[in-house]
């Protein structure tokens, strides 16, 4: 099955990114690709449990990805299983995310967003496009 591994690298401390990637309030400013916004949803990777959001285009369409926190290790990693849901409202192939936040050595951090056991080649590539697009949108969030 397809991986990612995609990285970027912040001036932000590693403890200010690992809020930006767990926290709900923070999580909403730039979880979706651009062009995409949280209609709802519980995005909260402070606590291992349910998780789950809407996310809705500028064309109307939604999503909806849910899934379950499988660990949070502040201020170093957190994981969650994912899964997509079809228009009936049916949970897909489930996958797993990881965040990693390291200290870079000079004052900023390497983030690390890793997605395992992606279905197919095509999954891994839109799944790709979605989180660089995303990352974009977090990008903007830390240098602010």
């Amino acid at each position: 099955m397809p991986d990612l591994d995609l990285t970027r690298h912040y001036a932000a401390p590693p403890e200010d990114v690992f809020r930006a990637v767990t926290d709900p309030d923070m999580l909403a400013q730039w979880w979706g690709p651009e062009g995409v916004r949280v209609e709802s949803g519980d995005l909260d990777f402070t606590r291992t449990g349910a998780w789950g959001s809407v996310m809705i285009n500028g064309e109307g369409g939604r999503y909806k990805v849910t899934g379950q926190v499988t660990h949070v290790d502040p201020p170093r990693s957190v994981g969650f299983t994912w899964a997509w849901h079809d228009d009936e409202d049916r949970r897909g192939a489930e996958s797993h995310v990881t965040f990693t936040v390291e200290a870079d050595g000079a004052g900023g951090t390497t983030f690390r967003l890793q997605h395992m056991d992606l279905p197919d080649a095509e999954a891994a590539e839109n799944h790709n496009r979605g989180w660089t697009s995303s990352l974009n949108k977090l990008d903007a969030t830390l240098a602010s």
